[in-house]
């Protein structure tokens, strides 16, 4: 009898697990269709493998001109698309610029093709047609059938592994493709060089050289097969011939253990029985083929592919309990897959044993951290790292490591700008790793020593031969004839700056932070009172007289235009508010923002990247808006930030393959959803205040480390009461609509009593 009731009480405890499942929530198809450029294939949290599925083959030149559609492709894979190309096991997530895609794998049968074909020729290539309703995509797991070949392709990774599942019809032409040509933004010589070497029947060695998106950058891998393959060959198609020399002495084509070139494909035939699964691990390395090797034995020895996949789910299990929310399954769905997507970047980049190649292009070990790349920090500063903060405390330290690491390898003692895998792109402005250490310092997250982050931070400051930053120290603005983002650097450069003044004050030095707070105030050096916006200024002090402030091209911006560059001052909103002619005026241009009506030039001459996720002249899909809706609060009417997130939130997140307003960037468009969602948002990282808004959730527990929880309740939570009627912490009202980093992870309860009219 009481092994019986121990029994139902263990199995009413699966049950309750198995009800309180998170994953259940997260659609990684979300962001797949249109501009949010997610990729909806496995990987675990933070993983060095992204292993999904590509829906075509894009080149960067199509009849000679620039292809649109790469800009389309940048994680490969489009929902609207009706075949499959294979599978690929590097992706970036929510980006705006296409790259990787690396070690793609394509099972047939029949003939054996190793072109890809056409996509409205479906037959001309390997790739296969495909159907939505034969396809799931989940948290670490990915399953499609491949209608051509009547092949099931299933895969799971654990961190530095891509585990591949085929099952197989009865057939004696059964074929593993290895396309090394192939990856995501193809212009010509992007592949500098590849090698793959056959170890023995079921095991080969390789690597991919690009020039891409990270200018030098080395793809090692290792590939295990779980049946032993009877044949082989290569496809060489590199330009010169191959053949010659001394290698000519050899056929190369057909069993040859070993090939090198720049265009390379490969191919493996096995005979299989109905229903029969080739299992396939594919290990990564950014340091070397045995480091590959040396991962694989150490993270999947075996073949069970069903324990891989179990746990790498929980790995997100753990990740994703520490929110745990209430509300509908929308909001929920929402929710998971906006935390899903905040999990997936920045990637691990070492080996199982801590070695890493680094900026210097030399190996290094990573000691006593786990080295990260994948640094998209023009949009990551503002939401995401905040949000590691407080849920993510060790792996952000470990990132600002990564980041100090990255300082001490570069030739030019640079912290890092938008790097990957052991490169520095350069790409967009600011200098926002200093948001990102800054942030760590203030509050409190900081194992590592502070005062050489400060001299990083400061010495990057004072780089006077990059990106201009010698002309914004002179002039306390970049000249317009100079950069054709003269603005939005010149803004960025004083919120940086600010940033540093912060973390100097924090740790004492005060020379540092009367510098840097001086500096911080050169955003007022780029208004021109006369038109009212952040204008382009000239070399002599003259602003620009052709002007228009509804065009995003060629007006010193980047990325969105000066009716929401001229809101950008995140760390001054009262200095800001007053340049601008005080309360009434600002708070009329906030709602001019949000309700203007666009000319239909704006969508002709704007940017791809910005025509999603636009609500009146506001531009959500770009990272410089974030903060805006928050800036109400600094004004007169801080209930008009609660409207317009509770407005924001719905209209720009569903749990459809459409739902994400524009790209996801690495990230931060979800966590912008995630702090929003919960009440809050961090204006101004680098400071210890959050923006009060209007949450979204019936109810939500913050695990925030130590045996600590932040208890977020709401009273008369519904889509009409939007408005914050009275905010208790721990009981005690909170008078201002702002909260402190300290109010959070103190712990306890906040209470939010909405109503569906402002106070």
């Amino acid at each position: 009898m009481k092994q019986f009731i121990f029994l139902c009480m263990a199995l009413s405890g699966f049950v309750a697990t198995a009800q309180t499942r998170l994953i259940q929530y997260v659609k990684p198809i979300v962001g797949t269709q249109r501009m949010g450029h997610t990729f909806p294939g496995a990987t675990v949290p933070f993983g060095m493998v992204q292993l999904s599925p590509e829906t075509d083959t894009i080149s960067y030149e199509l009849n000679g001109k620039y292809n649109p559609d790469v800009y389309k492709y940048c994680a490969g894979y489009q929902y609207e698309d009706k075949t499959i190309t294979g599978f690929s096991h590097t992706h970036f997530s929510g980006t705006g610029h296409s790259d990787l895609g690396d070690i793609l794998l394509m099972p047939t049968i029949g003939k054996l093709k190793l072109n890809p074909g056409r996509s409205d020729q479906p037959h001309s290539g390997y790739r296969s047609p495909f159907s939505h309703q034969n396809e799931i995509s989940e948290a670490n797991y990915y399953k499609v059938k491949l209608d051509e070949y009547n092949i099931t392709a299933e895969m799971t990774t654990s961190t530095r592994v891509g585990f591949h599942q085929y099952t197989f019809p009865k057939t004696d032409s059964a074929h593993i493709i290895l396309d090394m040509v192939a990856g995501i933004y193809n212009y010509p010589d992007k592949n500098v060089w590849t090698y793959l070497r056959v170890v023995d029947d079921t095991t080969v060695i390789g690597f991919r050289q690009t020039n891409g998106w990270a200018r030098t950058r080395t793809q090692y891998f290792a590939i295990a097969f779980s049946k032993a393959f009877i044949a082989h060959g290569f496809a060489n198609y590199t330009l010169r011939n191959v053949y010659g020399g001394f290698w000519g002495r050899f056929d190369q084509r057909n069993n040859f253990p070993e090939i090198a070139g720049k265009q390379i494909k490969a191919y493996f035939d096995f005979k299989t029985n109905e229903g029969e699964k080739i299992k396939i691990k594919v290990a990564l390395s950014p340091v070397s083929m045995e480091g590959a090797l040396n991962n694989m034995r150490a993270e999947v020895p075996g073949w069970d592919f069903e324990k891989v996949k179990a746990d790498g789910q929980q790995q997100w299990e753990k990740e994703l309990h520490k929110i745990e929310i209430k509300g509908n399954t929308i909001t929920k769905e929402n929710f998971y897959t906006a935390l899903y997507h905040t999990l997936i970047n920045p990637t691990v980049y070492m080996d199982a044993d801590g070695q890493y190649k680094g900026l210097d292009q030399n190996v290094h070990r990573a000691e006593g951290f786990t080295n990260y790349t994948t640094f998209s920090l023009w949009d990551t500063y503002r939401a995401l790292h905040p949000l590691f903060n407080i849920i993510e405390p060790e792996r952000n330290a470990d990132m600002v490591r990564s980041m100090l690491a990255h300082y001490q390898q570069s030739p030019e003692h640079f912290l890092p700008v938008w790097s990957n895998s052991a490169n520095e792109n350069w790409c967009m402005s600011g200098y926002h790793s200093v948001s990102v250490i800054a942030d760590a310092v203030i509050k409190g997250n900081a194992p590592f020593d502070a005062n050489a982050a400060l001299d990083a931070c400061v010495t990057t400051a004072r780089g006077r031969k990059y990106m201009n930053i010698g002309l914004y120290i002179d002039k306390g603005y970049i000249p317009d004839e100079r950069d054709g983002n003269s603005v939005s650097s010149t803004l960025e450069y004083a919120y940086d700056d600010w940033c540093i003044a912060q973390m100097a004050k924090k740790l004492g030095n005060t020379a540092i932070y009367e510098e840097f707070s001086k500096r911080a105030q050169n955003y007022k050096n780029v208004y021109n009172p006369a038109t009212g916006f952040m204008h382009p200024r000239l070399a002599d002090g003259t602003f620009r007289k052709k002007f228009d402030a509804l065009t995003t091209i060629g007006q010193g911006f980047i990325e969105g235009n000066a009716w929401n560059y001229t809101l950008f001052a995140p760390h001054d909103p009262a200095g800001l508010i007053k340049l601008m002619g005080g309360n009434k005026r600002f708070v009329g241009y906030l709602d001019s923002l949000f309700t203007m009506h666009l000319p239909d030039k704006f969508f002709e001459e704007t940017e791809d990247i910005t025509r999603d996720g636009i609500i009146g002249n506001y531009v959500h899909g770009n990272e410089p808006s974030h903060h805006v809706a928050y800036l109400y609060n600094w004004t007169d009417k801080p209930w008009k930030t609660q409207e317009r997130i509770r407005m924001i939130l719905p209209k720009m997140y569903k749990p459809t393959p459409d739902g994400l307003g524009g790209n996801d960037d690495t990230g931060q468009m979800s966590a912008w959803y995630i702090f929003s969602s919960l009440g809050f948002y961090p204006v101004a990282p680098g400071s210890d205040q959050y923006a009060v808004g209007s949450p979204a959730v019936d109810e939500a527990v913050v695990q925030l480390g130590k045996g600590k929880t932040l208890n977020i309740k709401v009273n008369n939570q519904s889509e009409k009461n939007v408005y914050v009627q009275k905010l208790l912490l721990n009981g005690k009202e909170i008078k201002t609509p702002f909260l402190t980093h300290a109010d959070l992870m103190g712990g306890g309860e906040l209470t939010f009593f909405m109503g569906p009219k402002h106070k």
